[in-house]
């Protein structure tokens, strides 16, 4: 309707004549909210719709949270003292035993990240994670520094930290928000290139094991810790790792056992089959006492991983792992931190147990960089 037209009819006409285009407008964003989950940006509309609420993003791949969720409500909340944010999905490898793989492409805008994180900090966030997926894939690594940043300069965290295969890291991601970030974590499951080859961790005529060294040397100038992930499984439970992982002398090297996780790594509805890669524990335990010595070894078993991560999914929905598989609550960004992380399944003895809670700071480790 022409704005003169509209401007001539009473007053109560226009507002009802508003109204009705307010509403149709409405349902018009609604009816392509599916699609804006593809686009770089979300939708923006200065008019307040109905039904529309500032940071929560509909989709069909993000179901409604289970109806135990309408239980528990007496149950004390845990302190989100270390989260771990899987804010994509995607990734640049194909690790046979990946349990969070690429069922979506959805990554947050970055303000609602932002938002969702501040929520966090004010619930007691001490330290922060940044996880995949590959986290470098977004916006070449941009998406990632933005949050290092803003989690270090305006929300203070102690411990900001990063893990990642390590293939799309360059110096000069290194130059603009290295200060900003305590720990990066790569991933390595082998020194035997074949062996990595056959894991899922190659790519084309690039050495895993190579970038892992420029990686390190990286970390000594602009002052990162380093550590490495490695997870243990049927093509590398043999494998010697004492020399090498001396050499690179990481401030921490996790060791995890091969975990399975319906609907990712296992059954029916999963994108990998990952039980070719399982070890029993008497298999993990003589990988560990192999690597005895090495004082900087972490070790994880499938017991101690289970429940002992807060991990955030894309949507900023803790994932529930109890029951083998991954079962969302409803996003921080919808319910809250305290209502949405009684359902996160987190077991604070476990964490606590399993070390959890470390010298996480770069400040406070007095490293030789």
């Amino acid at each position: 309707m022409h704005l003169g037209v509209l401007l001539r009819l009473p007053l109560a006409l226009s507002r009802a004549v508003l109204a009705a285009l307010r509403g149709r407008l409405g349902a018009l964003c609604w009816s392509l909210a599916p699609l804006s989950l593809h686009l770089p940006l979300p939708l923006s509309l200065p008019l307040s719709l109905p039904g529309w609420r500032r940071g929560r993003v509909p989709s069909p791949s993000a179901p409604p949270a289970p109806h135990r969720q309408r239980e528990q409500r007496d149950e004390a909340a845990p302190t989100p003292t270390s989260v771990n944010y899987h804010f994509t999905r995607q990734c640049n490898y194909k690790c046979g035993f990946c349990f969070h793989t690429a069922k979506t492409s959805f990554v947050l805008p970055l303000e609602e990240a932002k938002r969702g994180l501040e929520m966090l900090k004010e619930a007691g966030m001490e330290k922060i994670n940044f996880s995949g997926g590959e986290p470098f894939l977004q916006d070449r690594g941009e998406f990632v520094g933005q949050l290092v940043q803003f989690c270090k300069e305006e929300l203070k965290l102690p411990s900001v930290s990063i893990v990642s295969n390590g293939s799309l890291i360059r110096e000069r991601w290194f130059k603009k928000y290295g200060k900003y970030l305590d720990i990066l974590a790569i991933s390595c499951d082998s020194f035997n290139e074949e062996v990595n080859v056959l894991i899922g961790r190659g790519q084309g005529k690039k050495n895993h094991v190579e970038n892992l060294h420029k990686l390190r040397q990286w970390c000594r100038e602009y002052a990162v810790a380093f550590k490495i992930n490695s997870v243990i499984n049927r093509f590398n439970v043999e494998e010697d790792m004492n020399e090498q992982i001396t050499a690179l002398n990481p401030v921490r090297w996790k060791v995890f056992q091969c975990l399975l996780i319906e609907g990712e790594n296992s059954g029916d509805d999963a994108l990998r089959e990952a039980e070719k890669f399982v070890i029993s524990d008497e298999d993990f335990e003589q990988f560990l006492d192999r690597h005895r010595d090495i004082s900087c070894l972490v070790p994880e078993s499938n017991q101690k991983m289970r429940d002992s991560y807060l991990i955030l999914d894309e949507y900023m929905r803790f994932l529930n792992c109890r029951n083998g598989r991954k079962e969302p609550s409803n996003s921080i960004l919808d319910v809250g931190v305290e209502a949405a992380i009684k359902f996160s399944g987190f077991d604070e003895k476990m964490f606590l147990k399993r070390g959890g809670k470390y010298v996480w700071s770069k400040a406070d480790m007095k490293l030789d960089w």
